[in-house]
């Protein structure tokens, strides 16, 4: 079971978290009903991205037996076969699709089907060929995230702000360029066929111009009218700094010993945790309890 839940990237499901956002922000995290269909959203991106990860496991099996790290995935080792990763993918598809008619029932939105099938093609069209081009295999795991708030707005009939759209943008990249800062460093430009076309220096300063361009889009949403009157009070714009702070955290370790997955670094790192926590603790203060 231990390698099953590798092959489906258990851990990596803390990203489907954001489809919470629209529900969190709007201050209606209490809500029950909305609730819920908020946690179907969630389950529903996290058996979608499941699939792709099995199926591109399936697809990078021999490279994978020759990188350092992702040799020890369950299809590159060995531990599972493509016949058993095979049949997975298909018990994961058909859940997937049960949820998502349990949550079109609730919502009578056709983007409910919609939006995962988008997520879809567009990680099966990375996989076949998108990843191997400059910018746009960063793109593609921009909309990733992108999709994933756009779901969970739709799910819960919640219209999520430009600004927190921006933030996720320009966070998504910092994300993604980082990731492929490191993998340079760690692995060199032969261990995926885009890094030829990248270098450190170019993807530093991008990496850092996103950096700044969400910490903007973070404030400005914060400062935002809309945003004040729907919560009730100015004290969100304190959580500005901190918000900073995790992110200095998280460039400190991937500029450390890090290879830069986005998940790896801040399961693995302390100091971010609990930063994130005091954040998080924090915005619930702010909008649901003062």
């Amino acid at each position: 079971m231990k390698e099953y839940l590798k092959l489906i990237r258990v851990k990596h499901w803390l990203k489907n978290g954001l489809v919470f956002l629209p529900l969190f922000f709007s201050l209606n995290i209490t809500n029950t009903p909305l609730l819920i269909r908020g946690i179907i959203a969630f389950f529903i991106f996290s058996l979608t991205s499941s699939i792709v990860y099995v199926y591109n496991d399936m697809s990078d099996i021999e490279k994978d037996k020759n990188h350092p790290i992702k040799k020890n995935r369950p299809l590159a080792s060995g531990k599972i076969s493509i016949k058993a990763a095979s049949i997975t993918m298909l018990v994961i598809a058909f859940l997937d699709i049960v949820l998502m008619s349990i949550l079109y029932l609730k919502t009578s939105n056709i983007f409910i089907f919609i939006i995962p099938v988008i997520y879809i093609i567009l990680n099966f069209l990375y996989s076949k060929s998108l990843k191997n081009i400059p910018i746009i295999d960063v793109v593609i795991l921009v909309s990733g995230f992108v999709l994933r708030v756009m779901y969970g707005g739709i799910a819960t009939d919640i219209a999520v702000s430009k600004y927190l759209y921006l933030m996720i943008i320009f966070g998504a990249f910092y994300l993604g360029f980082g990731k492929r800062r490191n993998e340079i460093i760690k692995n060199g430009d032969k261990s995926r066929k885009v890094l030829e076309k990248y270098n450190q220096e170019f993807l530093d300063k991008n990496m850092y111009i996103a950096f700044a361009l969400s910490i903007v889009s973070y404030t400005l949403w914060c400062v935002d009218p809309t945003t004040v009157a729907r919560i009730g009070n100015d004290y969100i714009f304190w959580t500005i700094p901190l918000l900073l702070i995790v992110l200095q955290l998280y460039s400190l370790n991937i500029e450390s010993n890090s290879h830069g997955d986005p998940m790896e670094v801040i399961l693995s790192d302390k100091k971010i945790l609990v930063a994130a926590s005091i954040y998080l603790i924090l915005l619930i203060v702010i909008i649901y309890i003062i």
